[in-house]
């Protein structure tokens, strides 16, 4: 074979963006998760990628893309064999080796959002690996090794089926065994929203998944030289194929974005930003099959089709079958690898040598195909992840106990006390004010609130010491500082707390179920009063907080019994002057 460096360093390209998937996956989950798993998350992936490399290098790319029969490739240990039958044109058999492998450990990853929060981390590191190992190569090979789906015409340009829907049907079949997390449901099957603890970090993890996905999809042409066949029949250069494969990836993706947000909104009343995201990922895997043999008409109504079955899919699943999916992996990828390898079949316009599909004049033979090829590779992900899980379940044992789950897997499984250490609260993240009064539209004006009097029996003597403590909201931290000052207070603690009054937090939706309680952040300021008026930093406190809206905060004011200064032992009132006011 004669090779070109052009195709060998596309498919490089290729395969270290999809590799970086890994880090993609990693955040994304990370952040649509508790922060006391954020360890075990990040781990977790990392050993997918670690697990499934050498396990598909000793036995899972013989059994992919050996010849012995339609079925099943053979066994081949070590990838030792003669594989020029099935390399690209001018690309080395280690470039198309790599390529394969991060496919391969992409099919894993996505399993772990799903059974995220509450999986033992040994079961999870022997069914990622029986995943690398069997399940996708055998079904790999079915579509791209050469085997009797290939053989069909079956299409799956660059893994809605093989990869997308692989990993989400495993995803399935794992959270509905492992059972949903403590909390998520309440005694009538209601489903409580369990909010993940980062969604910069989430977004972060969509973004570098879009931009890995043109590796993915862009990639998976495996070539810039050479010639295709256009839907015309005349030749169509592999860079402009190229081209259009970037373009058809990033308009479904954009359009199923819209169509998502467009849709919670109506739907919730607010636009959704965690199913947003969700609503990215179903576009790019929705586009996946059909991205070299559809026109740009084709992508956006696929966009359409994948922002409405996301936001669907995971209501149903998560409302009518009651299977915990945190991340919403099965709307994402199964439901979307599913709905994407079957409109192959309805828009492909006959270029690259696809069958043209229905909306195309092509008819139902390759419609009927893709669905053929969709319900094949289900039974068989089925079937052996089912019997894998019932395995761990029965022996080792899938799920972690109670206490764990409930103090959280990093400690537990890592011996983490948190993933976040070194990250302390500074009452300067909370200087937000700009020192000018902002005119709001509040239910009550200032002048016509109830006013705050301490009763005269109450005003403290000279002697008198008083703690004033305030829950207040954190961005008016600054201008209360300011006000406590110019009254003569100078010393107070703060601490950020959440919590919420007797309306349980603003109404709030995650992920279309509404949360039943929002504990929103608050600072909490403690200061104890001696020498100046408690009625006095009332009214300033008041003043500095108000808004006219719920939730400016309360002002809780106590006596304080005594007072010790460690480093003079002075108690009481002379305790607190000073510097020490």
């Amino acid at each position: 074979m004669e090779f070109s460096a052009i195709n060998t360093t596309w498919v490089l390209v290729g395969a270290a963006l999809v590799f970086f998937m890994q880090a993609g996956f990693c955040i994304l989950e990370s952040g649509l998760t508790r922060a006391k798993n954020a360890g075990n998350i990040i781990m977790k992936n990392l050993m997918d990628f670690s697990i499934g490399t050498p396990i598909f290098w000793l036995v899972g790319f013989g059994i992919m893309f050996g010849s012995a029969n339609s079925i099943f490739g053979g066994f081949d240990f070590f990838s030792r064999g003669d594989y020029s039958a099935i390399l690209p044109d001018g690309v080395p058999f280690y470039a198309y080796f790599i390529f394969q492998t991060v496919f391969c450990a992409t099919a894993a990853t996505i399993v772990s959002g799903a059974m995220a929060e509450r999986t033992d981390f040994k079961a999870y590191c022997i069914y990622s690996a029986i995943i690398s190992l069997v399940v996708y190569p055998v079904s790999g090979h079915w579509i791209w090794g050469g085997g009797w789906l290939a053989e069909l015409g079956f299409h799956d340009f660059a893994g809605s089926c093989a990869v997308h829907m692989v990993g989400g049907c495993a995803a399935l079949i794992g959270a509905k065994i492992l059972g949903p997390r403590i909390g998520k449901y309440d005694k009538d099957g209601k489903p409580r929203a369990i909010l993940g603890h980062n969604l910069t970090m989430a977004a972060l993890g969509v973004f570098i998944l879009w931009f890995c996905w043109f590796g993915f999809n862009g990639g998976s042409t495996v070539a810039m030289e050479g010639a295709t066949t256009a839907a015309d029949g005349s030749d169509l250069f592999m860079g402009s194929l190229t081209g259009m494969v970037f373009s058809t990836t990033n308009l479904a993706a954009a359009v199923a974005t819209i169509t998502t947000m467009l849709f919670t909104w109506i739907r919730y009343k607010k636009p959704d930003v965690s199913m947003s995201l969700n609503g990215t990922l179903a576009g790019l895997v929705m586009v996946t099959a059909s991205t070299d043999c559809i026109d740009m008409y084709g992508a956006a109504i696929e966009g359409v089709i994948a922002g409405l079955a996301v936001v669907l899919v995971i209501e149903f699943i998560d409302k009518v079958c009651k299977i915990d999916d945190p991340v919403g992996a099965v709307g994402v990828h199964f439901a979307n690898g599913l709905l994407g390898t079957i409109c192959v079949g309805l828009f492909s316009t006959g270029q690259n040598g696809v069958d043209a599909g229905l909306f195309y004049g092509g008819g139902f033979k390759l419609l009927g195909i893709q669905c053929l090829g969709v319900i094949s590779v289900i039974a068989w992900v089925a079937v052996t992840m089912t019997i894998t899980f019932l395995v761990l379940k029965h022996t080792i044992g899938l799920r972690v106990p109670a206490e764990i789950e409930i103090k959280g897997l990093d400690y537990a499984e890592h011996g983490l006390a948190s993933a976040y250490a070194g990250f302390e609260f500074s009452a300067n993240d909370l200087t937000m004010d700009t020192g000018d009064d902002i005119e709001v539209f509040g239910s009550e004006s200032m002048d016509a609130a109830i006013p705050a009097v301490v009763k005269s029996s109450e005003i403290p003597d000279e002697n008198k010491i008083t703690k004033v403590e305030i829950l207040m909201k954190q961005n008016k931290f600054e201008k209360l500082k300011r006000a406590m000052n110019e009254v003569g207070v100078t010393g107070m603690t703060v601490t950020q707390v959440l919590g919420c009054g007797t309306q349980k937090g603003a109404p709030e939706y995650y992920r279309g179920v509404e949360v039943d309680m929002q504990l929103l952040p608050k600072c909490q300021v403690e200061m104890v009063i001696s020498k100046v008026p408690v009625a006095d930093v009332i009214q300033a406190a008041r003043k500095a907080l108000y808004t006219g809206h719920i939730g400016d905060g309360k002002i809780f004011v106590y006596d304080v019994e005594d007072v010790i200064k460690v480093r003079t032992g002075e108690t009481g009132f002379a305790a607190l002057q000073g510097a020490d006011d």
